[in-house]
């Protein structure tokens, strides 16, 4: 059972989503919060599985307390995903710099808010190569000289290729297509340079290919 938490200080979005998460055979809602200091506390106790969160909320924001849940060892497990109004909101690039596994709009689909929900909890992040690839501009917009990554060593040459396949916007299909490989043994690398690279997911994996110098603007086509 996948055990979601609701944080936003809309009452009838909470009553929306938990209505269309609660009828899900695999999904539950183990709790509310209303604000961000609410719905840190309420993680403490709950430990879901997946926190959908608000970016804006009162007494303490979305991204303040997804910082603070992404930074807790305890909490390491807990996936973020935030809700926003616009595609475009200029809080996104934040939310995964702060350690969000993905966003989503408040208005999607029922259907996809359901696939997103289940894809956290496997491990994927939420962003299609069209949004990676804004995240990369705006790293390449705020960005100083790379920063050195030692942990990089650890990685074979396949790993590496592979990372900034994914730093790219490449799926795991798509990588195995260039690299002519299976789907699995894609999956299987980007999982084990993650695990070398201590990234909670694909979306901080992208972070960390760019902030290392692996991925640079002129890749992006």
């Amino acid at each position: 059972m996948i055990r979601v938490l609701l944080a936003d200080d809309q009452s009838l979005v909470r009553a929306g989503f938990k209505a269309l998460l609660d009828a899900q055979p695999d999904i539950e809602v183990a709790g509310e919060a209303a604000d961000g200091e609410e719905a840190l506390r309420t993680v403490r106790e709950l430990r879901p599985d997946v926190v959908l969160m608000d970016i804006r909320m009162p007494v303490l924001d979305g991204l303040a307390a997804t910082r603070r849940i992404t930074g807790e060892a305890g909490l390491r497990d807990v996936k973020v995903v935030m809700l926003t109004t616009f595609e475009l909101d200029e809080y996104v690039f934040e939310a995964i710099r702060s350690g969000a596994s993905g966003f989503l709009v408040k208005d999607t689909e029922p259907e996809e808010l359901l696939r997103a929900v289940r894809a956290v909890v496997g491990g994927d992040a939420l962003l299609s190569p069209g949004v990676t690839r804004r995240l990369i501009a705006e790293f390449a917009a705020r960005s100083k000289e790379p920063e050195s990554v030692a942990s990089l060593a650890e990685l074979t040459d396949r790993e590496r290729e592979v990372m900034a396949l994914v730093g790219i916007g490449l799926s795991n299909d798509e990588i195995a297509r260039r690299l002519v490989v299976s789907p699995l043994t894609a999956k299987t690398h980007v999982s084990r340079t993650m695990v070398k690279l201590g990234a909670r997911d694909r979306a901080q994996l992208v972070v960390l290919a760019y902030e290392s110098g692996l991925v640079r603007p002129g890749w992006l086509g």
